[in-house]
Parts: C-alpha cells; sequence; structure tokens
C-alpha cells in the first residue's frame, strides 16, 4: 500500500496559532496524531521553546497523541557567510536567509544539533532520532556531524536518508509549498496538481506543510484538496516508520 508522510515545518511558539491551525486541519483528514513535528529550539534568536511553557504544553500533548518530534535547525536562521557561490546562490534563491546549516563549520554544526536535541528531548518527553535542516539545505559539515552522531533519519529536497548508515530511505521529491509572492503561489499551486498524477508511483510521498501556508485562502483550499485525494488511497506514517526494511526495499525498487 503507498504511504503518505505529512509534515509540519518551523514548529515554534512565533507561529502557535497557525500551527495549530493546522493540526485541526490534519485531524479533521484523518491525520491527528499522524504527523512530524519539525521543532526550532529558539526560532530568530527571539523565540526559545523553554520561555513559552503554554506552547510546550501543547507540543507535548501533541507528542504523547503520536506526533513525531523532529529538530529543525536550531536559530533557523543563516548568520553565516556563505563560502561558495553555489552555497551564495542556493541560500538566496532557496530560502528567505534561513539556510542556518548550509555553511557552518562541523563542530558549530555539532553542537547546535547536539544541544537542539537535547533540550527538544527535555521539553516534549519524547526521543528525537531525525534532523532536517532549515530549508532543507545542509553542508557537507553538518552531513557528517550527522553521521557521526548516528541520526537515524534526515531529509532534503529529494530524499530521505539514514546519516549512521548512509542509506537513503525514500527518494522522490517533496511536495511544498511557497507563500512569499505571488510568483511562489502560482508555482505552487501548480506543482501540487502536476505532482498529483508524476508522483502517483512514488510508494511514499512527502507533503510538507509551513504555518503561513494557511495565510493564503488559494494555499489553503489546495492543501485541503490534495489531503482529501491523498488519503483516499495512502496510510499516514511518519520518518521513524521509514527505517522498515519493507519500505526501504519499495523505495529501493522504485529507484531502480
Amino acid at each position: 500500500m503507498s504511504r503518505l508522510l505529512v509534515s509540519i515545518h518551523d514548529v515554534t511558539p512565533r507561529h502557535g496559532e497557525r500551527l495549530r491551525r493546522i493540526a485541526d486541519l490534519l485531524a479533521k483528514y484523518g491525520l491527528g496524531g499522524r504527523y512530524t513535528a519539525l521543532v526550532v529550539p529558539n526560532f530568530w534568536r527571539e523565540w526559545p521553546l523553554a520561555d513559552h511553557p503554554d506552547f510546550v504544553a501543547w507540543l507535548r500533548g501533541q507528542v504523547e497523541e503520536g506526533v513525531e518530534p523532529v529538530l529543525h535547525g536550531y536559530y533557523h536562521r543563516d548568520e553565516q557567510p556563505q563560502r561558495s557561490a553555489w552555497d551564495r546562490l542556493r541560500g538566496r534563491t532557496l530560502t528567505a536567509g534561513e539556510g542556518e546549516f548550509l555553511s557552518l563549520p562541523y563542530e558549530v554544526a555539532r553542537a547546535r544539533i547536539v544541544a537542539g536535541r537535547r533540550l527538544v528531548e527535555d521539553l516534549v518527553g519524547a526521543s528525537v532520532t531525525g534532523f532536517v535542516a532549515p530549508a532543507w539545505l545542509y553542508g557537507q559539515a553538518t552531513r557528517d556531524a550527522l553521521r557521526d552522531l548516528a541520526f537515524a533519519h534526515a531529509e532534503d529536497h529529494w530524499q530521505v536518508w539514514s546519516p549512521s548508515t548512509g542509506r537513503r530511505l525514500v527518494g522522490g521529491p517533496v511536495v511544498a509549498y511557497a507563500s512569499r509572492d505571488r510568483l511562489r503561489v502560482a508555482g505552487s499551486l501548480l506543482w501540487s496538481r502536476a505532482s498529483g498524477p508524476l508522483l502517483r508511483r512514488l510508494p511514499v510521498l512527502r507533503l510538507a506543510i509551513h504555518p503561513h501556508d494557511l495565510d493564503v485562502p488559494a494555499l489553503e483550499k489546495e492543501l485541503e484538496r490534495r489531503l482529501a485525494g491523498l488519503m483516499q488511497d495512502r496510510t499516514p506514517i511518519l520518518y521513524s516508520d521509514l527505517v522498515s526494511p519493507a519500505l526501504i526495499s519499495a523505495a529501493d525498487s522504485w529507484a531502480g
């Protein structure tokens, strides 16, 4: 059976009301407790989780219902000078200055990952075995740090892989939306509709939701349409489920 992996990005007190709306929307389509929350420990250095106990209590409640917490950077803000023209291009075009882990040195990346995992685990009361870099942008130093820290899974635009083994767990592009301007909204709507037939054969389809997606009525309507359709023939799973040998075999078969 085909699977659906839904993740909510930028889980931070800054977006508390939006995140509750998204959680309610997912519950409406049978995904209550069956999504992955990408948690930012201190969004933009202005929203430390520990300073917002009401939000942490809500998030802990979601985790107790089955939601999977994953570490999503630390500050979600790129403060490092880009080292190459390629990194500068990706930092400008793929994110609005939020590619935090694109050019971090190894020791800095490792320290933030260790501190972030410890903080999130302490606050939500659950193990954190996965990492997703802000804007899905990784430098090699970050990949090396995740490997050395034996993370079970990480994700970029094109795949989910196991840093601890180097093996790809699932391939195929993620379906996501962008709301920064009209051009990006139009492109998101086009991709969302085109991805239906294009990605139908994927054993696992990944759908990523960002807090600002629901600020645009057209995106919210399209997201509801997509969720309703996907839940007709796909079973929701979490990132941690991707270590299943059967799913790995299916992913290898599709890629081959």
